[in-house]
């Protein structure tokens, strides 16, 4: 299999310099101006803010191809990739490159919550390249304009991951550990059911209330028995599972669309191949990613494809919560769905 191991450092240079762009453009302009809609595409709404992303990235791509020919796929460009150079055909590319120059956009956009730049390199295999034929992912974070610290983290398949922190302020960098929690229930801990998005929030919520009384426990008169972050990032919550600041999240968007569709709703926005992109880097560390059976995460580099996953922090936790959400997730007649 060819080596991914020449890309590292020039896609390296390349988030960062993403990075600064998409930082530089939070400093100078003001929230409604980096809220405004730039686009309406299949996959999401592409506001302005965006746009500083994806004119780095594409800059950045082309040189990069220069040393192997790359197919790259990202928001933005035509649903197939774009093969580079140009005029190289995409079967002639050894690399599909699928990126996500800001995951967490309406979190950033409004100084709420850092941003994150995420890529994931794979053998190119047409239309049968998948997630887990990753190779090399490298995921960077985009800091708050009043945030001095950004954290980069990147993982060859096979050879763990390495993460550093880099002062935005002096320019100094070091490494830092990656340590998922190794804790065996949920108590005291941060565990998360998605619900970003107006629709089935009822729902879901229901199905975090019930997990929640399976795992822990029924609720105690004045005490928390742990704790949720809907965190609109994908990357970012990739990050809080490797770092240790979460336990579980599961992203089940996907199968609320039969309850949408029985309430008259249209499709809902729900997680993308390249918001997953940087998965392996997770998985490195020994984070245990699923689908929401339990099975392998079969998710083709794609736009468009909906993507329902679960994440935990560890092989223990992950037997102590995967059975009581197979049970109400099959109770409720979600997982043929």
């Amino acid at each position: 299999m060819a080596d991914p191991r020449p890309l590292l450092e020039p896609l390296l240079a390349l988030h960062d310099r993403i990075r600064d762009s998409v930082l530089g453009a939070c400093e100078q302009s003001t929230a409604d101006e980096l809220s405004a809609v730039a686009a309406e595409e299949v996959g999401d709404t592409i506001y302005h803010i965006d746009r500083v992303g994806e004119e780095e990235l594409i800059a950045g791509m082309e040189t990069i191809s220069r040393r192997e020919p790359v197919l790259l796929i990202a928001e933005g460009l035509p649903e197939a990739g774009v093969a580079l150079p140009e005029g190289t055909p995409p079967e002639d590319c050894r690399w599909r490159v699928i990126v996500d120059p800001i995951d967490g956009t309406r979190g950033l956009m409004y100084q709420k919550r850092p941003g994150w730049i995420l890529t994931g390199v794979a053998p190119n295999r047409g239309e049968h390249t998948s997630l887990k034929d990753v190779v090399l992912a490298v995921q960077t974070e985009i800091p708050l304009v009043n945030q001095h610290l950004s954290d980069q983290v990147y993982a060859l398949r096979g050879a763990g991951a390495v993460a550093t922190r880099r002062n935005r302020l002096t320019g100094e960098s070091w490494s830092i550990p990656l340590r998922p929690s190794a804790a065996r229930g949920l108590e005291h801990g941060f565990a998360t059911i998605v619900r970003f998005f107006p629709g089935a929030r009822d729902v879901l919520a229901a199905i975090d209330d019930e997990l929640v009384e399976a795992v822990v426990g029924p609720p105690v008169a004045g005490k928390a028995a742990c704790f949720e972050d809907q965190y609109a990032c994908t990357g970012g919550q990739l990050h809080a599972l490797m770092s240790g600041r979460d336990r579980f999240i599961a992203d089940l968007r996907p199968l609320m669309e039969g309850i949408r569709r029985e309430r008259g709703l249209p499709r809902g926005l729900s997680c993308h191949p390249y918001d997953l992109c940087t998965a392996l880097i997770a998985q490195e560390v020994g984070v245990v990613i699923t689908d929401p059976s339990g099975g392998e995460l079969v998710v083709p580099l794609d736009l468009e494809s909906d993507v329902a996953w679960v994440g935990y922090a560890n092989q223990a936790l992950r037997e102590r919560v995967e059975p009581e959400l197979r049970r109400i997730l099959s109770r409720r007649g979600l997982l043929g769905r």
